[in-house]
């Protein structure tokens, strides 16, 4: 499995990974990894299918009517620190990153807490080898 992200774009989407530190996965990792979060379908914004170390997203597209849910799975050992910013911070949790198993972590934000327009996501590993994924998903 490589290092992919996907996006649903609603009207202006852009993705980009950014403050990427850390090491890829390499192939003999990356032919045994499984993957940690599935694709989020249809009320999904973004799906990092898989990341190792610091990195994050930009992207658009949200409605400001729906509840927003922001979802992180992670495994490797240590945590990640994990932040959403519409010019402020409006979300922020961490997540155990257990080794040989996934740890999961969520947050859902009320309709309105997320304005249409562009948001950041930013992940913060605790070592360069934790394995990391996530979607934003906004259920209708």
């Amino acid at each position: 499995m490589s290092k992919s992200v996907a996006v649903k774009s609603v009207s202006v989407a852009a993705l980009a990974a950014f403050a990427v530190i850390g090491a890829g996965v390499g192939p003999a990792a990356a032919a045994e990894a499984r993957g940690l979060l599935p694709h989020p379908g249809p009320d999904g914004l973004v799906w990092v299918e898989e990341w190792t170390g610091d990195g994050g997203v930009a992207s658009g597209g949200a409605s400001q009517g729906l509840a927003t849910v922001l979802t992180v799975a992670c495994e490797g050992g240590g945590q990640v620190a994990v932040t959403m910013s519409q010019q402020t911070q409006i979300a922020a949790f961490t997540v155990d990153c257990p080794t040989g198993r996934t740890g999961l972590g969520s947050v859902t934000l009320d309709a309105g807490v997320v304005r249409s327009g562009s948001y950041t996501i930013g992940v913060d590993a605790s070592t360069d080898s934790t394995r990391w994924a996530l979607t934003v998903t906004q259920p209708e």
